[in-house]
């Protein structure tokens, strides 16, 4: 596994832990839970798919997983911007967060679109069977 695909990996997880840690602070309110419930969910699911991708069995698995991190880091996204519109949990927590959650959704788009593109390019220079 090359550094950038580790580190990656790291921050993904870490992004999970600390996710954790904001969710064990959040009011146990029924909106508390409930978002408490949807945010573990999305950046468990951001991490998990993550790992899934760096270990597709190809090219189109690997671009299926990423998407799927994609969509579930933009749902942390969101509903770290809930708490933070609705004034829950620790702000700098939430801030923090809220950045790394922007950070991963911009490198997983990024990341999916060179996919897309050299799969696209491996298809055209594949010669055509008849």
């Amino acid at each position: 596994m090359n550094e950038k695909t580790a580190l990656l990996q790291r921050r993904t997880h870490d992004f999970f832990v600390g996710v954790i840690g904001l969710c064990r602070s959040l009011p146990q309110s029924p909106e508390g839970a409930s978002i408490s419930k949807q945010l573990l969910d999305s950046a468990g699911s951001t991490d998990s798919n993550y790992r899934a991708a760096c270990r597709a069995r190809s090219h189109r698995e690997f671009i299926a997983k990423l998407g799927i991190a994609l969509e579930e880091a933009d749902e942390s996204l969101g509903w770290l911007q809930a708490l933070s519109d609705a004034e829950m949990g620790d702000p700098e927590a939430v801030r923090v967060l809220l950045q790394e959650a922007n950070e991963l959704t911009a490198i997983f788009v990024s990341s999916r679109k060179t996919a897309v593109r050299n799969q696209g390019e491996k298809e055209r220079r594949r010669p055509r069977e008849r």
